[in-house]
């Protein structure tokens, strides 16, 4: 048995030591070795009297790894998630700029702005929430409307209604300006009965995702809110201890539409606002000189690069105005652009591999240039064995690509 027990013991130190934080995790100090008894004796404590106790009045079970949306508010209930608040995060690598502020937050800024307008396709009655979707829009102050509610019975489907106005009249018998926030908010989240429920399958659920992100666009790239949106990523990010984010943005759009409502703002002062947005949330961080007034450790923002994005649905022409454009603004803004990625539903849209001769030929000018950047692919974000989108991660690596998102 003592020959047994010394094989085991040397099995699981040979284990440890290929475990990808064994340079730090051998080298605590006393005091971080109490810290992290601390948190392991909490996360045993709430194992058992939280995740594995059971509910008497809920058919609902907690269990360690259930599915998020239907356990997060317990977990934002909990010692540990409290502890790991207020602890520095380092680096955010991978986060979709457009999906990153509160829904809630969002649509506060979008009624910041008198341009900002909605309209829907059909009458919107308690039976027809859930069916007809929000489509937002800053308008040309031409092209305003006086028209004051959605819910109207001589609303004309189709026609716009300032955003303001909607959302204070909506119909009290809707639940007024508060059933419009969950109405519209509705629209632009994924809620735990769609998640596991209604769209619980890989193609199911990226129609619910990509139908969410066209809502939110509609405010997102309005240039003014855009800046605003851009600083509460940041903001937000550094509340939450994160002191660098590199997120990508989708650069399919040509243009945002500007503060006088046309659509005519290039990519070049997207990334220009992008800086002076930096540089002001850097300001603002150095300025406070201190927690986060919950007790937590002293936020720093290193800045921020952005990934170039655009869906994987354009035809080669496209991808190669797109790279073409990615090198231009990687030469002004070398210390901006982080890379160059492909985003959407990898089963259904086109493979890595289709594009396999415009990614050589941007290879090849960026050689001849002189300057560079790296691609940092989505590849493999499939349950396909074989598949053309399982297949995209032989050509991310054979590509070069920098790191693989959900490979």
């Amino acid at each position: 048995m003592e020959e047994y027990l010394g094989k085991r013991q040397k099995l699981i130190i040979e284990d440890r030591t290929r475990r990808v934080d064994k340079n730090t995790t051998y080298k605590l100090s006393p005091e971080e070795h109490r810290a992290d008894e601390i948190l392991r004796r909490i996360r045993k404590e709430e194992g058992e009297t939280i995740w594995g106790k059971e509910q008497l009045h809920s058919s609902e079970q907690l269990f360690p790894g259930m599915e998020f949306l239907t356990a997060r508010d317990t977990i934002l209930s909990t010692k540990v998630y409290d502890m790991l608040s207020h602890m520095p995060k380092g680096g955010l690598l991978h986060l979709h700029l457009g999906l990153v502020v509160r829904i809630d937050k969002l649509l506060q800024l979008g009624l910041q702005y008198r341009a900002m307008h909605v309209r829907v396709s059909a009458p919107l009655t308690a039976s027809t929430l859930s069916a007809v979707q929000p489509v937002f829009r800053a308008l040309p102050e031409e092209q305003w409307t006086t028209h004051t509610s959605l819910t109207d019975p001589l609303y004309t489907p189709g026609s716009w209604v300032p955003l303001q106005a909607a959302r204070r009249n909506f119909s009290a018998a809707l639940g007024g300006p508060d059933g419009f926030d969950r109405w519209a908010t509705d629209w632009m989240i994924i809620n735990p009965s769609e998640a596991y429920g209604t769209h619980n399958s890989p193609d199911k659920i990226w129609a619910k995702f990509g139908a969410a992100a066209a809502v939110s666009a509609g405010m997102i790239f309005y240039f003014p809110l855009w800046i605003e949106y851009v600083r509460e990523v940041f903001l937000s990010s550094v509340e939450d201890g994160i002191s660098y984010v590199e997120p990508r943005f989708m650069f399919g759009v040509k243009y945002m539409i500007g503060a006088d409502g046309k659509e005519d703002v290039p990519h070049r002062a997207w990334l220009r606002a992008y800086e002076q947005v930096i540089a002001e949330v850097k300001a603002t961080v150095a300025a406070r000189g201190h927690g986060n007034g919950n007790g937590g450790a002293t936020r720093t923002f290193l800045g921020s690069k952005i990934i170039y994005s655009v869906m994987r649905d354009m035809s080669c022409a496209e991808m190669d105005w797109h790279l073409d454009n990615c090198l231009a603004l990687t030469r002004e803004f070398p210390h901006l652009i982080a890379g160059f990625d492909l985003v959407g539903h990898e089963d259904s849209l086109r493979p890595l591999v289709y594009y396999a001769a415009p990614f050589l030929r941007s290879l090849e000018r960026q050689r001849e240039s002189g300057r560079a950047f790296p691609f940092v692919f989505h590849a493999g974000e499939t349950l396909g064995d074989g598949s053309a989108a399982d297949m995209n991660l032989y050509d991310a690596i054979l590509l070069g690509t920098k790191r693989i998102g959900h490979g």
